[in-house]
């Protein structure tokens, strides 16, 4: 049995842009919604919605047929949490908050065995070595892992330059909320302030030969950032978008003309 390809870190390698979409509602059944509707990757998120480590492998399992390619996101960059996802199969993983070159470095170690790094091997028992049917997966698992470092403070934009020149850190993804909360600028990213920072986040990966990403619900904002050399855009996160359907949905019939039902004749 061949190693899994990891379809989003060759799809960095691309000029195109990848545009992704945030995976919050932590169900296989949600997140295989998702999956087929088209984007380029998603986001199974670890940080901030209610998942768990088998509710991560449910989510994975249940997009694997797809062609979206899934991320998943810890909700921080502990080694055993990261071995075990690595173990449960995920190839690209996001880690918040990394502020500085040898958080960086100590995240590259994590997702490496020995000598390069601190993974355990968990062998047969793990999804990742498809329960010990890739023969060579100890020694050609990192050509198919991916890290993706996000940087969302005033810490980790000053440290930006020597966090994406680190070996082994695949791409950069800026998180412009935490980002302009940290600048005293809560609630507005937009801010120039933080739109200055940001822009020289996306300057100073590109310029470590990385790729960079942001999360951008915003279409004005995703068009900027694309244009400033972003490669993989977040572009819509699946609960707003049920949460703003439902409510335009019930809002056109509680406008006037539908708060009145008519009365029956019989």
């Amino acid at each position: 049995m061949n190693m899994p390809h990891n379809a989003f870190k060759a799809a960095l390698t691309n000029s195109a842009t990848q545009f992704g979409i945030w995976a919050g509602f932590a169900t296989g059944y949600a997140a295989e919604i998702v999956a087929t509707t088209g984007y380029d990757w998603m986001l199974i998120d670890g940080e901030h919605a209610p998942n768990t480590v088998p509710g991560v492998l449910a989510q994975l399992q249940a997009v694997a047929p797809y062609a979206t390619a899934p991320v998943v996101r810890a909700v921080n960059g502990d080694a055993n949490l990261i071995k075990q996802l690595l173990d449960i199969g995920a190839q690209t993983l996001m880690i918040p908050m990394v502020e500085t070159a040898e958080q960086a470095a100590a995240l590259v170690r994590a997702m490496r065995y020995p000598p390069h790094g601190i993974r355990g091997v968990g062998g047969g028992l793990t999804r990742a070595t498809r329960w010990d049917g890739v023969p060579d997966y100890l020694s050609t698992a990192h050509d198919q892992l991916c890290l993706i470092v996000q940087v969302e403070s005033r810490t980790g934009v000053e440290n930006v330059e020597a966090i994406a020149a680190v070996e082994g850190v695949d791409a950069v993804f800026i998180g412009p909320a935490d980002l302009s909360i940290g600048l005293g600028h809560a609630g507005n990213p937009g801010h120039p302030e933080v739109q200055e920072r940001i822009q020289h986040a996306v300057q100073a990966t590109l310029a470590a030969g990385k790729a960079c990403g942001i999360l951008a619900p915003n279409e004005e904002d995703a068009r900027r950032y694309q244009s400033w050399g972003c490669q993989f855009i977040a572009v819509a996160i699946d609960i707003s978008l049920l949460r703003q359907s439902a409510t335009a949905t019930l809002a056109r019939y509680r406008t006037p003309d539908h708060a009145q039902a008519p009365s029956r004749t019989y």
